[in-house]
């Protein structure tokens, strides 16, 4: 035997019914809601008044800061980022390059296509810091020597 299921225009009867039981009962709904809840469902129900901004300071992001105020240095992350920014805000300026662990050797990377970074930097700082891509940094070269030599060949002290 084969039963044939169409879709109809609108409700099912059952939802129906179910919806009419619930607005005849709708009263008794609600005041048991609010004597489970403490009055807290009729509360939410009701329309809020909007707050008014009286006497308040409200600051919609942006820093007082220009970039022109920017003091650039050169910082080493602890997850091996190597990174320019700005010594006043904290803020991060640019990624410069990281420094990854090659063959048990920790390398210096540049941040350029070549490389595999998605954002790679301007070509100008890849020129100026092809000399340092692949640098190895050991106990004689550490990493506080590598971000002043990356300054000093960006022009950042």
């Amino acid at each position: 035997m084969v039963e044939i299921i169409s879709k109809r225009d609108g409700p099912r009867r059952e939802d129906v019914q179910v919806k009419r039981l619930i607005e005849q009962n709708r009263s008794t709904i609600v005041r048991l809601a609010d004597q489970i809840s403490g009055g807290s469902y009729s509360a939410s129900k009701q329309p809020r008044q909007q707050r008014k901004a009286e006497g308040l300071i409200i600051h919609v992001g942006g820093s007082a800061t220009t970039a022109t105020d920017a003091k650039p240095s050169i910082q080493v992350t602890m997850n091996g980022r190597v990174i320019s920014k700005d010594q006043n805000t904290g803020r991060q300026l640019h990624h410069i390059g990281d420094v990854r662990n090659r063959n048990g050797d920790q390398t210096f990377v540049v941040a350029t296509k070549k490389n595999g970074f998605f954002s790679p930097v301007d070509d100008t700082i890849a020129e100026a810091l092809a000399g340092l891509d692949g640098s190895r940094l050991t106990a004689a070269y550490s990493e506080e020597q590598l971000a002043a030599d990356i300054g000093a060949r960006l022009g950042i002290d």
